[in-house]
């Protein structure tokens, strides 16, 4: 049950904090509707596997960043401009012409998981208070090998949430014909709100 805990733990820590429409599944929705439901559980892998460089980021350095709130701070100013950047993107993609049919957009879609999920500056803090939360409620010790079970269940929690997005996103283009014809806006609104509640966190 020691080890068990951890893993539900992260599982459910990445799962219901990424539940909430975000640039990640939304991404997934976006690029399984756009490539095929296989592109999209590839961008949900390669999002995911960012995951556990950032999880285990926050348990191993967990002592230092909660001594060193700063260094939060400054990740969180990096990500009101990554999110601004990200909004005009996909504003300028929305603004061409939609098509349901067409030829596939050429492109790994496990890289463009890896790169946008590197972009995702709030997720060390993410995890590590969620991390620190579990521990101060005895679910679990910021040590080994309880960090890393913490971080596989992050990974996983992660990777089932995006690849549920690209599955739903089937059902999005079948039935939601202006969802998926307004993905992109959907995506630069959701970045712009994004990028001010960041910015208040940090300036306010």
């Amino acid at each position: 049950m020691d080890y068990i805990l951890p893993l539900i733990v992260g599982f459910l820590a990445a799962f219901i904090g990424l539940l909430a429409p975000s640039m990640l599944n939304m991404t997934a929705a976006r690029t399984s509707i756009e490539k095929g439901k296989a592109a999209g559980i590839q961008f949900a892998a390669g999002a995911a596997s960012v995951v556990f460089i950032q999880a285990f980021i926050a348990v191993t350095f967990a002592k230092y960043l909660v001594a060193h709130p700063e260094v939060i701070t400054q990740l969180k100013t990096a990500a009101i401009f990554v999110l601004l950047a990200l909004s005009v993107f996909f504003f300028m993609q929305a603004r061409k012409k939609f098509k349901a049919e067409g030829k596939q957009k050429k492109g790994s879609s496990y890289l463009t998981g890896l790169g946008m999920s590197s972009l995702n500056m709030l997720a060390i803090p993410f995890y590590l208070a969620m991390a620190t939360l579990a521990e101060s409620k005895g679910w679990m010790e910021i040590v080994q090998p309880y960090s890393t079970i913490y971080v596989v269940g992050a990974v996983l929690g992660a990777f089932s949430l995006f690849a549920t997005y690209a599955s739903f996103a089937e059902v999005i283009a079948k039935r939601a014909a202006f969802i998926a014809k307004n993905i992109n806006y959907i995506l630069s609104a959701l970045f712009i709100i994004l990028a001010i509640s960041t910015a208040i966190q940090v300036f306010g």
